[in-house]
């Protein structure tokens, strides 16, 4: 039978081994200030871009704005709690208008399980428009459905990630998210210029 938990920790253990690389290729450079430049350099890279979660329950966004600040991640993040209100912050309509659009977006933390409009919706209409379709998307949810992880890759997620239930686990996973997408990853240019 085959086990559903293989690709989340597939991911974490890729996830953990780069977090490995990044810390051996800074001891490896001579000197402690050297260090503290790579460093510096990293957090010049994470400003100005935003990350953008959406997530309904307060306890799993008080939890992520937890991990994601414990872990020194100093980049503006925005959290929307529905589907329409994620429409709305995406594309600058509704309550979020007058927003400046030409802020990186650097990825979008995405529940699936989401009053009004559901995660998968958003994605398929965020892949859907030119001004959205090159974001990354980051799926994490606490769906344990095959189903869903499929329809997420079919409709552009860049990753899917199944929220641990465990406390420790939980602020680990959001740390590694936020050293992955916003140190590691590289946006395209067209998103790094609008």
């Amino acid at each position: 039978m085959k086990d559903k938990n293989k690709p989340r920790e597939q991911l974490i253990r890729e996830l953990a081994e780069m977090r490995q690389r990044i810390t051996k290729m800074g001891t490896q450079k001579t000197g402690r200030n050297q260090a503290q430049q790579g460093a510096e350099q990293a957090a010049k890279e994470m400003q100005g871009k935003t990350i953008l979660l959406v997530e309904d329950n307060p306890d799993d966004v008080e939890l992520t704005l937890r991990a994601l600040r414990q872990y020194n991640v100093s980049n503006e993040i925005s959290v929307v709690r529905d589907g329409v209100e994620a429409l709305d912050y995406l594309f600058a309509t509704g309550a979020y208008a007058d927003r400046d659009t030409s802020a990186t977006l650097a990825v979008v933390i995405l529940d699936l399980k989401l009053p009004k409009v559901d995660g998968l919706e958003v994605l398929q209409r965020m892949r859907a428009d030119e001004r959205t379709k090159l974001i990354p998307v980051v799926v994490l949810t606490s769906s344990k459905e095959e189903r869903d992880m499929v329809n997420s890759y079919r409709l552009g997620a860049n990753s899917y990630v199944q929220k641990p239930v465990d406390f420790k686990q939980f602020l680990e996973a959001a740390r590694q998210l936020g050293l992955y997408w916003l140190v590691i990853n590289e946006l395209p240019p067209q998103i790094r210029r609008t």
